[in-house]
């Protein structure tokens, strides 16, 4: 990030401020505002500008073998950026590796891969260390901490919860209307 001869005044001038609290007039105040604006604006520039080439390098990457000498270029850039490689440009790489370039840059790549997979699993690990809850450490009844420590009263045992009722399946369709039996018709009476 390059200042301006007028930026470098007014952040020189809010060090000293910063150093040495003094009331401030009110164009210093407004000096400081402007340059604080000026700041975060390039700081939302360089954001747009580092997505814009990291999507830049994503489609060199994809049109790979044709696009080579950018592609290592871009991602030369990317690196001296702060950028991690993800496992799409290592595979890449690995695929042009019988190039002198791209070996170079696998090389420099897997080293700088493997460095963000252990900070990241440090970090991991450090945060489950400190979600862990720390309970005291009690001794077993009859040690020594049992001389020491008053006896707590028993709270009396939640009585146990009645078992839900059984719930009985529902009847089937033939059980609750059984199959009609054929009735015999009725017998003609003979008259005699």
């Amino acid at each position: 990030m390059a200042f301006s001869a007028d930026e470098l005044r007014v952040l020189r001038r809010a060090l000293a401020i910063a150093l040495h609290p003094t009331p401030l007039p009110d164009e210093d105040v407004q000096d400081c505002l402007r340059l604080a604006g000026a700041v975060d604006e390039a700081v939302g520039e360089a954001g747009r500008l580092r997505a814009f080439l990291l999507a830049d390098l994503v489609r060199y990457r994809n049109a790979l073998p044709g696009s080579l000498s950018g592609y290592l270029e871009l991602l030369q850039d990317a690196l001296a950026g702060g950028y991690d490689p993800c496992p799409d440009d290592l595979a890449a790489l690995r695929a042009l590796r019988h190039r002198p370039a791209a070996a170079a840059l696998l090389d420099r790549c897997q080293v700088l891969a493997e460095r963000s997979v252990r900070a990241r699993l440090a970090g991991r690990a450090a945060r489950s260390v400190a979600r862990v809850p720390r309970s005291r450490l009690l001794a077993l009844p009859g040690g020594r901490a049992a001389d020491s420590e008053p006896e707590r009263p028993k709270t009396p045992a939640a009585p146990p919860r009645p078992a839900p009722p059984s719930k009985r399946p529902a009847p089937k369709p033939s059980e609750v209307f059984p199959p009609r039996r054929p009735v015999p018709p009725p017998q003609q009476r003979a008259a005699g």
